[in-house]
């Protein structure tokens, strides 16, 4: 099986009670709505990365805020054959981001085809990724550790 590690960086840009996100098309085609961001390029910087991708994505210039946390996940992608399987691990920096510049427009030729501000109360009705639900609870809780879940409780070691 082929293990394929892919390290990407978001950002969560909220303002006057809406979300920043981006349309993009799941595997079957439905669109669905996701943040602005995307993959690290080999070499680049996480904080380098969100700053470029969301300019891409939506034509603003953000600067980053603040660190929220990060979202992992793992999954094996089917394929024809076992050799053609993957082993997909997704390592996710979120950042919060403010717009400094720039004009909301929707990207051409990339991974996404529309860029719009909305309401946070909308959100859930969306068609959406995971990750602007993991990302928009960051950012309302807050945890220190950065994670959505507990990290886990260490075991208790016998000391007799």
């Amino acid at each position: 099986m082929r293990r394929n590690l892919r390290v990407a960086a978001y950002a969560v840009c909220v303002r006057d009670g809406q979300l920043l996100l981006a349309r993009s098309p799941a595997a079957d085609g439905t669109p669905e709505w996701v943040l602005p961001g995307g993959g690290m390029e080999h070499g680049e910087d996480p904080y380098d990365t969100v700053r470029r991708e969301v300019t891409e994505e939506t034509g603003y210039r953000i600067e980053v805020t603040g660190l929220l946390g990060i979202d992992s996940s793992r999954h094996v992608i089917p394929g024809g054959r076992p050799r053609r399987r993957t082993d997909h691990h997704g390592v996710r920096i979120l950042y919060t981001g403010e717009v400094v510049g720039g004009e909301l427009r929707h990207e051409v030729g990339g991974s996404t085809d529309l860029a719009a501000w909305h309401d946070l109360a909308a959100v859930p009705a969306l068609p959406r990724i995971r990750l602007v639900d993991t990302a928009l609870r960051l950012w309302r809780e807050r945890p220190p550790h950065g994670r959505v879940t507990d990290p886990p409780v260490p075991r208790q070691v016998n000391e007799e």
